[in-house]
């Protein structure tokens, strides 16, 4: 019986899975930082007091109150491409690491970059026609994203 249930979920997609990779290092996302105070132009840290969890992934917050925001409306806050370096995804179409602390809020989105041994892509996002760099991002992330 438990083989023609599992077999119906499969026909019937009502099975809910994970449908791109996030980036998780150390098991969060975002490194632990709080996808709430990027839209408050602030990179901080989470709190484990403070998780929730969202299309699998853990989601740490520096307060109670930046959770609660998050779990109104999660779709707003959940970075682009995974929480992968934006630039990469775009250029080579690659999910690279990120420095939680180099990001950019755009058109209401959270990107994320690297930034680390004297390159940061978000100054070669900014220099290289980001509105361009984005569409190339979109595209390649539909190819890439699981």
């Amino acid at each position: 019986m438990r083989t023609l249930i599992f077999l119906f979920f499969i026909a019937t997609g009502t099975i809910q899975a994970q449908q791109i990779d996030y980036n998780t290092k150390n098991g969060v996302a975002v490194a632990g930082y709080d996808v709430v105070a990027y839209f408050n132009n602030e990179a901080v840290e989470g709190n484990k007091k403070h998780t929730t969890q969202y299309d699998g992934v853990t989601y740490l917050f520096s307060s109670e109150k930046n959770r609660n925001i998050f779990l109104e409306n999660p779709k707003n806050y959940i970075p682009q491409y995974g929480g992968y370096c934006a630039y990469a995804v775009a250029v080579k179409s690659k999910k690279v690491s990120i420095d939680p602390e180099t990001f950019e809020i755009r058109d209401g989105k959270l990107y994320l970059f690297y930034n680390s041994w004297g390159t940061n892509t978000l100054e070669l996002w900014n220099e290289e026609h980001p509105n361009e760099l984005k569409t190339k991002a979109d595209n390649n992330w539909e190819k890439i994203k699981q």
